[in-house]
C-alpha cells in the first residue's frame, strides 16, 4: 500500500510539473525594463534591441510604454531582422509622443516578441501573437544629488499571462483609436 501510495504521489507530481512547464512561456517572449529621469538634466536613456535569430526570421517587438501610475502612454510596434541592433532614445522615441500630453520623467517598458508581418513590416501591437526571440538591455540614469550615474542592464524575463496580453492589446488599441496620433512610440535607429 505504501508504494502505491508513493508511486501515485509521484506521478502527480509529474503531471502537475510537466502542465506547469507547458504553459510557461519561453524566455524572450516578454521583456521589462524602466526608464528615470527622462526630460530632465540629465543625460538620454536609451534601449536596445535585438533579435538572435532563434525565431528562424524577422520578428518585431512590440512596446508598450507605461508612466508612474501604470498607465500606457505610447506603444509601437518596431522590426528586427536577425542579428540586427536597434537602438531607441528614452527621451525621443519611447516619451516624446505621449497620449495624455504629459512629459514622462520616470515609469516601465514592456517588450514583447512578435512576428513581423513579412519583409520589413510590423502589426500594429493591438493584436499580439507572442514568438520568442527577442533581447534588450537598457541604461538607467541614476541620481546621486546633484551627480546623474549612467548604468546599463539586460531587460528582465516575465512570465506574459493572457490576462496581460488582452490588457496589453486593449489599452494599445484605444491609442490608435481615438489618440489622434499621440501615444504612438517611434523606433530609433537600426534594424
Amino acid at each position: 500500500m505504501r508504494r502505491t501510495t508513493m508511486l501515485v504521489v509521484c506521478m502527480l507530481a509529474v503531471a502537475v510539473c510537466s502542465g506547469y512547464a507547458a504553459t510557461t512561456p519561453p524566455p524572450d517572449t516578454l521583456k521589462v525594463d524602466y526608464f528615470a529621469n527622462a526630460h530632465s538634466s540629465a543625460p538620454d536613456g536609451t534601449v536596445r534591441l535585438t533579435n538572435p535569430g532563434t525565431a528562424g526570421g524577422n520578428i518585431c517587438a512590440a512596446i508598450f510604454v507605461l508612466d508612474e501610475y501604470e498607465e500606457l502612454s505610447e506603444c509601437c510596434s518596431c522590426f528586427l531582422s536577425p542579428d540586427g541592433l536597434r537602438t531607441l532614445s528614452v527621451n525621443t522615441d519611447l516619451t516624446g509622443n505621449p497620449l495624455t500630453g504629459v512629459t514622462l520623467t520616470t515609469g516601465a517598458i514592456k517588450l514583447v516578441s512578435i512576428p513581423a508581418d513579412g519583409g520589413a513590416t510590423c502589426p500594429y501591437p493591438d493584436s499580439l501573437a507572442p514568438k520568442p526571440a527577442l533581447r534588450a538591455w537598457a541604461t538607467h540614469i541614476q541620481n546621486f544629488g546633484s551627480a546623474f550615474t549612467l548604468t546599463e542592464t539586460a531587460s528582465q524575463d516575465a512570465t506574459l499571462s493572457s490576462a496581460e496580453v488582452g490588457r496589453l492589446e486593449l489599452e494599445c488599441s484605444g491609442i490608435l483609436d481615438d489618440g489622434s496620433g499621440k501615444g504612438i512610440c517611434s523606433c530609433g535607429t537600426g534594424d
